[in-house]
């Protein structure tokens, strides 16, 4: 008995030095995010520095401090898991990317938006992959078979929207912000898709049949993905104008908003599906129609709900990705040939760039023959800051290299480990160098007139001026009526603006059909004395 007693002492003292690790692990954790919202304010006018970069140079300082107490055995606070990554981080980060995005701006360049962020990943894709299959079967990295160097292609393909965005203003460059930011949601599925396809099919006897039916289930994935965001979405706005919570509580329609989001994204991660492209569709649905059915405050409350959760997730990203970036258990397998490790990333590097290039400029090429207007078409300047600011990788490709080339979260084979350093290079050299770049090339290439200032700007304390800076950003998409388009005459018409077109009968079937339903601007229900009632009554 005394034996038994001392036993489960032990094990309680053990779990309570467990937890105990833990709380000061998250403790120190949540101050460095603390200063890095610090800092990052404080370098919010730097021409070079933004909050992605900052967090991450934080982090890799930090994984030094404690690689010097630990005695050289840990840097990290935490260890990198990608579950941690696709189930928790990632799903505010695009939905609050769909909730905000100016819909307008991404629908009139949808078609040129597909073409990059799915046809150009494929094509950087299959020119990673090629290369990878040269370069690296030619130098002794360890066993790589087929499905790794396919990997290998969608983890470097894969770009890093989050800090690409906090150098482009939504309202200076609408253009090329509605492109790289389209891009970039579009790329992460596609992605992420073509991984799981990558993994899900045996390689290793490939012929038409396999291709023909790897196509077809990559297809499949976007669109039952897209289906399903939109569908949670329109449950969503449906139940919340049927029932209107907001006459007896507003915390229930910003908590029933933020769970149904949520839950379309678990919900495409339960159907093998993906989670990236549902989250963020459901995103647009929602600000299209549930927004608009909930009260004042409700709408406040969730805007900054969603920014405030999506911002921190993405400090957090790039916080735990610094840390980690000096793991050394993975750096001592690559310390024995410390340059075949920098040639792997230098020439990673250099298929990313080319890759890139392949595809920015040939389908920039044909998007400008599809459109008419100048003002439309991307100049080689604006093509030159897409294919630049879309050169950054980050923890997209962090966590796929995790899932392919680690066991939870460790390496034990050498290629492995080569792999999984070479992506901690690339990530660091691509987020610093061609970030801190990238503000200064805009201001070189695309100079912004200094009396350009917005309204809100000039009288931030007018009412109108107030409303503009909540709602503008993600409700401006479609509030204006079918008339404000031309309507089209014949199917030339559809052929030479198909946007303008397939917009103009959009606008019609939603205002006839859509809204009534599911509410949205001037179909919200009517319950007396309410602020949404008092609001359109005036």
């Amino acid at each position: 008995m005394d034996q038994l007693y001392s036993f489960a002492s032990m094990k309680l003292q053990n779990l309570a030095t467990s937890d105990h690790a833990s709380v000061v692990s998250m403790n120190l954790f949540v101050a460095l995010l603390c200063a890095c919202i610090v800092i990052g304010h404080l370098l919010e006018e730097s021409r070079w520095m933004n909050e992605s970069i900052t967090a991450l140079v934080i982090g890799v300082t930090t994984g030094v401090v404690i690689l010097l107490i630990s005695g050289g055995k840990s840097s990290h606070l935490l260890v990198f898991s990608e579950d941690l990554f696709f189930i928790y981080l990632l799903p505010p980060i695009i939905f609050n990317a769909g909730f905000q995005v100016k819909k307008k701006q991404f629908f009139r360049n949808f078609i040129t938006i597909i073409l990059f962020g799915a046809v150009g990943t494929l094509i950087s894709w299959a020119i990673i992959s090629f290369g990878a299959i040269q370069f690296f079967k030619k130098w002794d990295i360890g066993s790589l078979d087929i499905g790794d160097y396919l990997a290998i292609g969608t983890i470097f393909a894969a770009t890093d929207s989050v800090c690409t965005l906090q150098v482009l203003n939504q309202d200076e460059t609408p253009l090329l912000y509605s492109l790289v930011f389209g891009e970039g949601v579009v790329n992460d599925a596609t992605s992420v898709v073509l991984f799981n396809a990558i993994q899900s099919f045996d390689l290793t006897h490939l012929n038409t049949s396999t291709a023909f039916h790897f196509l077809g289930n990559f297809f499949y994935l976007f669109l039952t993905s897209t289906l399903l965001g939109a569908f949670t979405g329109l449950l969503s706005a449906y139940i919340i104008k049927k029932l209107y919570f907001g006459r007896h509580s507003t915390d229930r329609e910003v908590a029933l908003m933020i769970l149904m989001a949520y839950l379309s994204y678990m919900l495409a991660e339960l159907f093998y599906l993906s989670g990236i492209l549902t989250v963020f569709f459901c995103g647009i649905v929602m600000s299209h129609y549930t927004w608009h059915n909930v009260t004042e405050s409700s709408r406040v409350t969730t805007k900054h709900a969603f920014a405030t959760l999506s911002f921190v997730a993405e400090i957090f990203i790039f916080l735990y990705v610094g840390m980690d970036a000096l793991d050394i258990e993975k750096w001592r397998f690559v310390s024995d040939s410390p340059g075949t490790s920098v040639a792997v990333s230098s020439v990673l590097m250099a298929l990313i760039m080319v890759g890139r290039a392949a595809f920015v400029f040939p389908l920039s090429f044909l998007s400008n023959l599809a459109k008419k207007s100048q003002a439309e078409k991307i100049s080689i300047k604006q093509q030159v800051v897409i294919w630049w600011s879309g050169l950054m990788r980050g923890a997209v490709s962090m966590a796929l290299a995790y899932n392919q080339f680690t066991r939870s979260g460790h390496t034990q084979l050498r290629a492995n480990a080569i792999m999984i350093t070479s992506t901690i290079t690339v990530v660091l050299f691509s987020t610093v160098v061609f970030g801190l770049m990238t503000k200064p090339l805009i201001r070189i290439l695309l100079p912004q007139p200094k009396h350009t200032t917005s309204a809100t700007a000039s009288d931030p304390s007018s009412p109108k001026s107030l409303t503009i800076s909540l709602l503008g950003s993600a409700q401006d998409s479609f509030n204006f009526s079918a008339s404000d388009i031309p309507r089209p005459s014949s199917i030339r018409a559809l052929l030479t603006t198909p946007t303008h077109t397939v917009h103009y009968y959009w606008r019609k079937f939603d205002n006839a059909f859509m809204r009534p339903m599911f509410g949205g601007r001037g179909f919200v229900p009517f319950v007396p004395g309410s602020p949404t009632e008092r609001s359109i009554r005036e």
